[in-house]
């Protein structure tokens, strides 16, 4: 029953020795991570899917609504350039219009209008490129205006591969003016989506900056509160490393959170029964050191106070003998002589009592149920007056000597307790066999165990010898009064005698 021996895995906390990373040459790396490191790592892996799909969808969104724009864009726009042909028609074409679009396509937003005359050549471009520098296209003199507006466009712009992804394949529509019949030039319509773009690029950028923002202060909240709740873990791996050094006192403060209180209380349990069990060893291991000495004391007794005088008896009648000589009557060499058979007579009981104390002669030579039968059979004749039955069942010649020698003496201690302290008139034995057990039952009709009595020497002596080979020791008060004791003892196959 002493606890010698206790697991030592690697504690919470605990870095895996080299063995274990070599075994997992995959993941190595990522098991030499301390946990938090891992739960960090963890999230920052789902915060980047996280990231990637919200960028998806916005990608998604703003081209729809990018192409959508553009489209009304495109349609407004022709519009407004079919209005303008037709209310300037009676004029000069081109030259009408080279003036009339500036001044009606200066609200338009995502197109390029290009004013072409007979020739296709272009005599106006607006208003999407430059607005502020459109009246004077045409000129061929753009002003530092003009310059200042593209500058800041360009610092606008989007990416190239950002752009790739929202804008719309590039669109075109053209009209024809025609003036007398004849065709006197054309407006050109393109779809411009850079500025639209840009302002996507724009407020993507400013909802990344946010989110990084927020994330990286999630990340540093994250950092503190697992170092806060992971910290019982690591007074755990210090606990088990003292229950490793065999320090059973040791017991773990109770964290507020439910779970972790769990596995503290029964850390601390689990303490509190290693160093009651190393308590009832260090008890145990007295009790032996003392049943020990007492049987030293017992035996040195005997042979002191019995065996010794034996021995003088001996001794002096066979120095009686040899003084006596050959002349000495027969009745006194006989009266010596019978002197000293009857010593040797008790010097034989003395030896018997003493081997059988110690260890059964007959055990493992004679089957168990006649062993035990023997043995209520001497009981039965040292008390006439007390009625001992003894049933023995199905049992085998022998379950190995632990088993014989603990049923043995387990039966052979209840028969003294219930002879000399329960003043028991009937006392029953009875011995089963199973294939994986054997029981024993004892019932008297004594006075019974008082429930307040501590357990006697004898009582835990037998309870610790079954309990050793693994079975279960009960002792209770019998319906009909007295006292039963069951004993049941489980059987291995490999531990039977061949």
């Amino acid at each position: 029953m002493s606890v010698t021996n206790i697991a030592s895995g690697p504690g919470i906390g605990d870095v895996p020795s080299p063995g274990a990373a070599l075994r997992r040459p995959r993941f190595a790396a990522w098991h030499w991570l301390s946990l938090r490191a891992q739960l960090l790592i963890v999230f920052i892996l789902v915060d980047l899917i996280a990231a990637a799909v919200a960028g998806g969808v916005v990608i998604m969104r703003a081209r729809t609504s990018t192409r959508v724009e553009i489209a009304a864009s495109m349609n407004l726009a022709e519009a407004l350039v079919a209005e303008t042909i037709r209310v300037t028609q009676q004029q000069s074409p081109a030259a009408a219009l080279a003036e009339a679009i500036p001044l009606r396509g200066r609200f338009m937003r995502h197109v390029r209008i290009s004013v072409r005359n007979a020739a296709d050549l272009p005599l106006m471009v607006g208003p999407a490129a430059t607005r502020a520098c459109s009246g004077e296209v045409g000129t061929g003199s753009p002003t530092r205006t003009c310059a200042t507006q593209e500058s800041t466009d360009a610092d606008r712009a989007a990416p190239a591969w950002f752009t790739a992804l929202i804008a719309p394949p590039t669109e075109r529509r053209e009209l024809p003016i025609i003036a007398e019949g004849q065709r006197a030039g054309s407006i050109l319509i393109t779809g411009e989506a850079a500025d639209e773009v840009a302002e996507v690029w724009e407020n993507t950028l400013a909802l990344a900056a946010a989110g990084l923002a927020v994330n990286l202060a999630v990340i540093v909240l994250l950092y503190a509160l697992f170092g806060h709740v992971l910290k019982p873990l690591t007074g755990l791996a210090h606990g088990l490393r003292d229950l490793e050094r065999r320090n059973y006192r040791v017991r773990l403060a109770r964290p507020g959170t439910p779970e972790l209180g769990a596995i503290a209380d029964r850390f601390n349990a689990l303490a509190q029964a290693l160093d009651a069990l190393r308590s009832e060893n260090n008890e145990l291991n007295r009790r032996v050191i003392t049943a020990q000495d007492d049987e030293r004391r017992r035996t040195a007794l005997e042979l002191h106070d019995e065996v010794g005088p034996c021995l003088f008896g001996l001794k002096a009648n066979a120095a009686s003998i040899a003084a006596l000589g050959a002349d000495a009557p027969a009745t006194d060499v006989k009266d010596r002589a019978r002197d000293m058979l009857a010593i040797v007579d008790h010097l034989q009981a003395i030896n018997r009592s003493m081997l059988n104390r110690l260890r059964p002669m007959a055990l493992g030579h004679v089957p168990l149920g006649d062993l035990i039968a023997q043995l209520v059979t001497e009981r039965a004749g040292q008390q006439p007056q007390t009625q001992i039955s003894f049933a023995p069942g199905r049992l085998r010649p022998s379950y190995g000597d632990s088993i014989d020698l603990t049923l043995y003496r387990c039966v052979q201690e209840s028969l003294t307790n219930a002879l000399r302290h329960a003043n028991a008139t009937q006392i029953a034995i009875a011995l089963d066999g199973t294939e994986h057990a054997v029981l024993a039952t004892v019932r008297d009709n004594g006075c019974g165990i008082a429930s307040n009595a501590p357990p006697g020497r004898g009582l835990r002596g037998m309870q610790e010898r079954v309990q050793a080979l693994g079975g279960s020791f009960t002792i209770e008060g019998a319906p009909a009064g007295g006292t039963r004791i069951e004993i049941a003892i489980p059987v291995k196959a490999a531990d039977m005698p061949s």
